[in-house]
C-alpha cells in the first residue's frame, strides 16, 4: 500500500449517512460520562454529528466538514464552530475537560492537535482512539488485512497520545458489547454480515482509502466463508460472547 499522505476522510463527499450507522453505544458512552463527571463546561473537538457529548453538559463542539454540521441539527445537538483541532479559536484554559472521540486519525497535523487539546483543557482530555498494537486481536485482520494496514497507518499509537497530551494519563480499555449501536469495524465482532452491506462500510472511514476492486476482493472472501459455514467454525463463538475488549481505548491526561 503507498504511503498516507492525507489520513481525512472525505465526509463531505462520503458521510452524508454517518450518521444513521454510528450512534451513541449508551454502555460505552458511560465510560465517556464517568471521566467526565467532574467538568461542567466541556470542549468536543472532530465533534462530528455528536456521537458521546454529556446530555446534562455545558457542551461547544467544533467540526469542520459541512455535512457533519447539518447531522448535527437532525441528532438535536448543539451547532459546531467551523474549525480544525490544530488551530483552535480559544483562549488558554477555556473549558473544564476536552474531549475528543475516535477523531485524531484523521488530523494532519496529530502532534499539534493534541497540544491544542492540552492547552485549552483547565482538567481533563479525554481522547476515544484504538490502538494501533491491538488491531490484530479482532477477526478481521484474517479477511481484511488491507483495512488493517490502512488503521495501522492512520491510528497514532497510545504513547504518542499520552506523550503529547501530557500530564498524569491512565489508559481505560473499552469493552465493545455484541450489540453495539457504533458501526465502527469492532462493533461488528460477532455480526459478520455487516460488512457485506456497503452502508456499514461507508460507515467506516478506513474503507475509503481501499480501492473499489480490492474493496470487493475483500467482502467476497468473507461472503464465501459465511456461505460455507468456514467463519462460523473459526469464529463462531463470537456470535454469543457480550463483550469484546479489542483495540478501543480511553487516553485519560489531568494536569501533572
Amino acid at each position: 500500500m503507498s504511503k498516507i499522505t492525507n489520513p481525512a476522510f472525505n465526509y463531505d463527499a462520503l458521510g452524508h449517512s454517518y450518521s444513521e450507522k454510528r450512534q451513541t453505544d449508551q454502555r460505552i458512552a458511560d465510560y465517556v460520562y464517568t471521566v467526565l463527571a467532574d467538568a461542567e463546561t466541556i470542549l468536543n473537538v472532530g465533534a462530528g454529528a455528536g456521537s458521546y457529548e454529556p446530555p446534562n453538559k455545558y457542551v461547544v463542539a467544533v467540526e469542520p466538514s459541512v455535512v457533519m454540521r447539518k447531522q448535527r441539527a437532525l441528532n438535536n445537538k448543539v451547532p459546531a464552530i467551523n474549525a480544525k483541532a490544530e488551530n483552535l479559536p480559544f483562549d488558554d484554559d477555556s473549558f473544564d475537560a476536552v474531549m475528543a472521540m475516535v477523531t485524531v486519525h484523521h488530523w494532519p497535523d496529530i502532534d499539534k492537535g493534541l497540544k491544542e487539546l492540552r492547552r485549552v483543557a483547565r482538567k481533563q482530555v479525554v481522547v476515544m482512539s484504538f490502538d494501533p498494537d491491538a488491531l490484530d486481536t479482532f477477526w478481521n485482520a484474517e479477511y481484511f488485512p488491507e483495512v488493517i494496514e490502512v488503521e495501522k497507518a492512520r491510528y497514532p499509537t497510545i504513547d504518542f497520545i499520552k506523550s503529547n497530551l501530557g500530564g498524569n494519563c491512565r489508559v481505560i480499555p473499552v469493552p465493545i458489547p455484541l450489540d453495539c449501536k457504533d458501526g465502527f469495524q469492532e462493533a461488528f465482532y460477532g455480526r459478520p454480515e455487516a460488512f457485506l452491506d456497503k452502508q456499514v462500510r461507508l460507515s467506516q472511514s478506513a474503507w475509503g482509502f481501499i480501492p473499489d476492486e480490492t474493496q470487493e476482493e475483500m467482502v467476497e472472501r468473507l461472503r464465501k466463508d459465511l456461505e460455507s459455514g468456514n467463519w462460523d467454525k473459526k469464529f463462531g463463538q463470537f456470535r454469543t460472547q457480550t463483550s469484546f475488549t479489542g483495540a478501543l481505548r480511553l487516553v485519560v491526561s489531568r494536569p501533572a
